[in-house]
């Protein structure tokens, strides 16, 4: 009796339990690996080139670090075009709001869990917490005009 017991609540209630808590984590690395992909395309943009290349820089630096993520949701698509559809955007280089004398590279980065649930079934119970993708952006202050 004890071991039907145990049974149950292992499978309702602590079997859940550990379904959600390891599916928090999983949404909490991607979160982690998409700010990282930004911050990291962002800073590849500081490399020497035309701006055509720097948007290169910033989507092949973007792509290596969140590279678990693509491979997850089958994205296999390159850094053609300035960014990869969705997953990696790369704004062409324009005035910094904040300091016109100034350009401005942003990378964005997102990953659609409703789409590519960590574990299926839970869709639905993150939907009404996450609205939406998981998205990042980092932008780099670049000094064109040189010193």
């Amino acid at each position: 009796m004890v071991a039907i017991e145990f049974a149950l609540i292992f499978v309702f209630g602590l079997l859940p339990l550990l379904m959600l808590t390891l599916s928090g984590v999983l949404i909490f690395a991607a979160r982690q690996s998409l700010t990282l992909a930004a911050a990291e395309g962002a800073r590849a943009s500081l490399h020497f080139g035309s701006p055509e290349q720097r948007g290169m820089y910033a989507c092949t630096a973007a792509k290596r670090s969140m590279q678990w993520l693509l491979d997850f949701s089958g994205n296999t698509a390159t850094c053609t075009s300035g960014g990869l559809a969705g997953a990696i955007t790369v704004d062409s280089p324009a005035a910094c709001p904040s300091t016109p004398d100034m350009t401005c590279v942003t990378v964005h980065t997102s990953f659609n869990h409703d789409d590519h649930p960590f574990i299926p079934g839970t869709t639905s119970l993150y939907h009404w917490l996450m609205h939406g993708p998981i998205h990042s952006s980092a932008t780099m202050q670049l000094d064109t005009q040189g010193s």
